[in-house]
């Protein structure tokens, strides 16, 4: 009996300290957000800030109105696209290494990333030379679908590829999206080769990453695949911590692991390809908030992706303040500051295992 008491309380414990995480994960979110919103070639307050959103919420209160449509055009969207991508790609991450039992893995290792860098890189290359000066909407989605086109399409044939009768082999799954990142590569490399300067540097903005073309009008094209995946990923919660004891021991618990799979990958696939298409090639942030937050809260994929969503968009929301302002009144692609930053600490979170290995 008191053996049971004891590890009752362990376990009151430990559901307390994993609320408590996410209750300062979410107050972490709103005070970044702030930030955010705050800094960057026009400068506000946060109070002030906050006064221009109070007043759309219908708050009687004074605001310049400049200034009021720099936040609310310009500012504003960037922001709550860094949050959802940062959030989507986090979420794809611990999905991923939940999948593969690896915590190494990534998005990307499904060929959503290399498939949608190539489908943006054939558009600014092969759609150079179409004329879409009458047609603004369609210039403005033409690179972004094709990215999301070619994400969905090599996760699909990965997928098919890996599929063997009635069962998906997850060892055979990530060996093909191994082959489809290097096809993707060699045909990206032989674009890259026969573009022009302008194009050249157009794939070379597009591939660093960043949140400078966020609109409303994005923000609303991106809304509905992210969103989605982050409605619908935490329900295979259950399923992926089942497949951390293994693939048999979980179809024993009576988990349909081919179910889990196939729906955790198809949503990583939307939530990822959608963010690269409209942002550009993002590192390190699928790879290294899972990472993070399992010394926070632990494996419990019931906590560690509402965790992550958090997290991530934490991250991506501060990098892409520093990008604004490390070189202000220039600004760097907020791919190189989540590399610059994700790579060191990655590189700390290895040796800091092998430590404990030893």
């Amino acid at each position: 009996m008191m053996a049971e008491a004891s590890a009752m309380h362990a376990t009151e414990r430990l559901a307390r300290a994993r609320r408590n995480a996410i209750i300062l994960l979410a107050a972490l979110f709103v005070a970044v957000a702030l930030l955010s919103l705050s800094v960057g070639p026009a400068a506000f307050a946060p109070h002030e800030a906050l006064a221009v959103l109070a007043r759309r919420l219908g708050f009687d209160l004074a605001v310049d109105e400049r200034r009021e449509a720099v936040l609310l055009a310009i500012r504003l969207p960037r922001v709550l696209l860094g949050a959802m991508v940062g959030a989507g790609l986090a979420v794809a991450g611990a999905v991923m290494q939940g999948i593969f039992r690896n915590p190494l893995a990534d998005p990307g290792l499904v060929g959503v990333s290399s498939g949608a860098a190539l489908g943006a890189v054939a558009a600014i290359v092969v759609g150079g030379e179409m004329n879409f000066a009458a047609r603004p909407t369609s210039a403005l989605f033409f690179i972004p679908c094709a990215a999301f086109a070619g994400g969905l399409i090599t996760t699909a044939f990965v997928l098919r590829f890996a599929r063997a009768g009635a069962r998906t082999d997850a060892a055979t799954m990530l060996l093909a999206g191994i082959a489809i990142n290097a096809l993707s590569g060699s045909a990206i490399g032989f674009l890259t080769y026969i573009a022009t300067d302008v194009q050249l540097r157009d794939i070379a903005f597009w591939s660093l990453g960043g949140l400078s073309g966020a609109t409303w009008t994005t923000l609303l094209a991106v809304a509905p695949f992210v969103l989605t995946a982050l409605l619908l990923l935490p329900r295979v919660a259950g399923g992926l911590n089942a497949l951390l004891l293994g693939e048999a021991e979980a179809g024993h618990l009576g988990i349909d692991v081919e179910s889990v799979k196939r729906r955790a990958v198809i949503l990583v696939a939307l939530s990822v390809g959608a963010s690269v298409a409209f942002t550009g090639a993002i590192g390190f942030i699928g790879l290294v908030t899972p990472h993070l937050l399992r010394l926070i809260i632990g494996p419990d994929h019931r906590w560690l992706l509402p965790g992550a969503a958090l997290l991530g968009a934490c991250l991506l929301l501060a990098a892409d303040a520093a990008a604004r302002t490390l070189v202000a009144p220039a600004e760097l692609p907020v791919g190189v500051v989540t590399a610059l930053i994700g790579a060191p600490f990655f590189l700390w979170l290895l040796a800091r295992n092998r430590r404990r290995a030893v």
